[in-house]
């Protein structure tokens, strides 16, 4: 995999999740009927990655998956969650996709 670079862990960190999400999986649709209680800014998208179904709630760099119940925040974390990888496997993710 090769070191990972302080420039790239602090560029994942701040990316958008919905850019992320649209880079990584194979098929994406955002929810334009979702009316967010909590920030104006959150956005609900349905995605499917390798065969699975998502719906994910986005604002910002933050993702929660309402299916699974779980979230967390920035590129690294996201791509762990949708390809169920660790760290490295995360990295080669973005790697791939030019992230």
């Amino acid at each position: 995999m090769g070191r990972v670079e302080e420039s790239d862990l602090g560029r994942w960190r701040t990316m958008a999740a919905s850019r992320v999400l649209a880079a990584l999986a194979d098929h994406t649709k955002q929810d334009i009927s979702f009316v967010p209680v909590k920030d104006a800014r959150t956005e609900r998208w349905h995605a499917t990655v390798r065969g699975r179904e998502f719906e994910l709630l986005l604002t910002g760099t933050k993702f929660f998956d309402a299916r699974a119940e779980k979230g967390g925040g920035g590129a690294v974390d996201l791509a762990s969650h949708l390809f169920g990888t660790d760290f490295r496997g995360a990295v080669a993710y973005l790697r791939q996709k030019g992230l």
